[in-house]
């Protein structure tokens, strides 16, 4: 069965969104660890619009933080408090919505991501070291041999792509069996917000696992971790990436779900090679799960660049255990 991921550079249009966003909350944290914060922006076209929900003590610069990232000087900011009716089921302790979480685990790869997403992220990240602009890469395996590539990045020539590619392909000792698809549409000079519209949370997919892991549909960027889109999801990653190692297994799923203004899960459940079982041994509670993995103190405008999973973080990284 043929697999299929892309992945997207810091330059693309939706990734400077999600980057404004994360930057604003990183901004807002600093200043007042318990923020709540709910941040969305759009941005192209020499326009830039921050809009959103928060409720801090702290006094940021909104304008200036995306000017930095996306180099707009046309920004307009619509911010308001948190809504009364989410902030008392929050203040109680609870998550702050209803969602779905997913989290998975793989032994196919160092990063325990499906092999087609490390794959594709492994060469949007060496393409963009080489060329710093907006970007795509698609990476098509069966097993473990690609079959097809497919990379398109502005101001660089099909000739300068094509030859990075096999440079990648031999410093990796990839296996590859296929056919490039190098700037398909032509070469390009115009990209990122000059080409195209962004939006916080449209690459939901690519923030995550790929195509074939399910997602729960809530975007990260822009939120604190009362939002349980964001915490929950890392947290089942944790869950994931531990049960992964403790019982030796090949591929793990952690479904996890909530209910706005309550504490525990509605669903804590667990997928270990195919068998079945609850999640036993972890603090599921929004406090739990901000304190355990510290989430007041991520910098998350880093989290937005090349994915939420598999950089490093400290929820891709399993729990140590005595004995």
């Amino acid at each position: 069965m043929s697999r299929t991921a892309e992945s997207v550079s810091p330059k693309h249009p939706d990734k400077l969104c999600d980057q404004v966003s994360d930057a604003i909350l990183d901004a807002i944290l600093e200043q007042d660890r318990y923020s709540r914060v709910a941040v969305e922006v759009l941005g192209g076209h020499d326009k830039v619009v921050i809009m959103g929900e928060v409720t801090s003590g702290a006094n940021v610069d909104y304008k200036s933080i995306a000017n930095r990232i996306t180099g707009v000087d046309d920004i307009s900011v619509r911010i308001v408090q948190q809504s009364q009716y989410i902030a008392q089921g929050v203040d109680a302790g609870g998550a702050g919505d209803q969602g779905i979480m997913v989290g998975y685990a793989c032994s196919d790869t160092e990063s325990m991501l499906p092999i087609e997403v490390d794959l594709s992220r492994r060469l949007c990240k060496y393409l963009y070291g080489r060329f710093p602009y907006d970007g795509k890469t698609q990476v098509t395996v069966e097993g473990r041999t690609i079959t097809d590539i497919v990379a398109s990045f502005q101001n660089t020539s099909k000739i300068e792509l094509e030859e990075a590619i096999k440079d990648w392909i031999d410093d990796e000792h990839i296996l590859f069996s296929g056919l490039t698809h190098v700037n398909p549409a032509g070469d390009w000079s115009v990209g990122g917000f000059d080409a195209d519209t962004g939006l916080t949370g449209r690459k939901i997919v690519v923030d995550a696992y790929g195509p074939f892991v399910p997602v729960g549909g809530g975007a990260f960027s822009g939120k604190d971790p009362t939002k349980v889109d964001r915490s929950g999801a890392y947290m089942a990653r944790k869950v994931a990436v531990d049960y992964l190692k403790k019982r030796k297994a090949k591929e793990v799923y952690c479904y996890l779900s909530y209910a706005i203004g309550c504490e525990h899960p509605t669903m804590a459940d667990v997928i270990v090679d195919g068998e079945l079982e609850r999640v036993i041994g972890y603090n599921l509670t929004p406090k739990g799960i901000i304190d355990k993995l510290s989430l007041r103190d991520v910098k998350y405008e880093e989290t937005a660049k090349w994915g939420h999973f598999g950089n490093g973080f400290c929820w891709d990284t399993p729990k140590i255990t005595n004995g």
